[in-house]
C-alpha cells in the first residue's frame, strides 16, 4: 500500500517519540559520552532491530522508502511496543488498508433505540470521532452540555477538552483525557487522510493548550471497559463502572453504558 507524505512524516514522528522513551539501560546497551537527545540514538535502535542505520535514518525522515513486516515487527520489539502501539505502527505503514471514510456516519435505526431501553443506567453510542450517535437522558444527566449544541453533533473528545464542566465532573480528568487523546489517535492512524479526524485534531488544538502539549507524543491506546470517579451535583463523587460493547457491523461503533457504584468519602 502507498503512503501519503503526511503518513510518512507522521510514522517518522512516531518512530522518534518511542526512540527517545527507551533508555540504554532499558535494553542492555552501556551509556557512552555525553547525550544531546534523550533515548536511544539512531544507531543504537538499528543495531537492536538488525537493520541499516542509514536506512532507518530515511524511515524516521519520512522519506519515501517500504519496510517489509519483518523490519516493523523488528522495530516493534526493539522499541517495546504494546500490542496497540504496534497495530498504529503497522498503519502509519501502510500495512493495513483503511477504511473509506463515511460522512455523516449512519447508525442502524435498531441501534440508536438501544440507549434509551438501557435508561435510568447511562448510555450512548460514539462513532470512530468520538461524535455521540445516540444517548439517553441519564447520559445527559451525567455529562452536562454534551448534547447541548444544535449546529453540530455532540462529541465526546470536544466535550473532555471544550468543555468547562468537564473539568469538575471527570474527578481524574487528566488521567482521562490523556486515555481519550491516545485512543483518538488510534482511531486516526487507521484512516490516513480522512479529513473528519483532521478537522477534530485541529479543532482540539486550538482549543486546548493540552491537546498542543499531549499530541506530539503519539501515546496510543485502544477502547476498553473501565471505571470512572465522577462528581455528580448534591451528590459527590461517585464511582462509575463502563462496559463497552462494539456493534457488529459498525465496529468503530462503540455502545457505553454506565453502572453506579458508590459514592467516595
Amino acid at each position: 500500500m502507498h503512503t501519503q507524505p503526511n503518513q510518512r512524516r507522521e510514522l517518522g514522528a512516531f518512530l522518534r517519540s518511542r526512540r527517545e522513551r527507551i533508555t540504554p539501560d532499558q535494553v542492555g546497551l552501556p551509556r557512552t559520552g555525553r547525550r544531546r537527545t534523550p533515548g536511544l540514538r539512531r544507531e543504537e535502535l538499528a543495531l537492536l532491530a538488525g537493520i541499516s542505520a542509514t536506512w532507518y535514518t530515511y524511515l524516521e525522515q519520512g522519506r519515501d522508502i517500504r519496510a517489509s513486516d519483518h523490519v516493523l515487527n523488528a522495530l516493534a520489539s526493539a522499541l517495546q511496543l504494546d500490542r496497540y502501539e504496534r497495530g498504529h505502527l503497522l498503519q502509519l505503514a501502510g500495512h493495513a488498508v483503511a477504511a473509506e471514510p463515511e460522512e455523516p456516519e449512519p447508525l442502524a435505526a435498531e441501534a440508536a433505540a438501544v440507549p434509551l431501553l438501557l435508561q435510568p443506567h447511562p448510555a450512548y453510542i460514539i462513532g470512530g470521532t468520538y461524535d455521540v450517535l445516540s444517548y439517553n437522558q441519564a447520559a445527559d444527566e451525567l455529562f452536562p452540555h454534551l448534547t447541548a449544541a444544535a449546529d453540530r453533533p455532540a462529541n465526546f473528545a470536544r466535550w473532555v477538552f471544550l468543555e468547562p464542566a468537564a473539568r469538575t465532573v471527570l474527578v481524574d480528568w487528566e488521567l482521562e483525557a490523556r486515555g481519550l487523546l491516545a485512543r483518538l489517535r488510534t482511531l486516526a492512524g487507521r484512516h490516513p487522510g480522512d479529513p473528519r479526524y483532521s478537522r477534530l485534531i485541529d479543532e482540539l488544538k486550538t482549543g486546548s493548550p493540552e491537546v498542543r502539549a499531549w499530541w506530539p507524543q503519539y501515546d496510543v491506546q485502544a477502547r476498553h471497559n473501565g471505571r470512572k470517579r465522577l462528581r455528580r451535583p448534591g451528590r459527590g463523587v461517585i464511582n462509575y463502572a463502563y462496559t463497552a460493547f462494539h456493534l457488529a457491523e459498525q465496529p468503530e461503533q462503540t455502545l457505553v453504558i454506565y453502572s453506579c457504584e458508590a459514592p467516595v468519602d
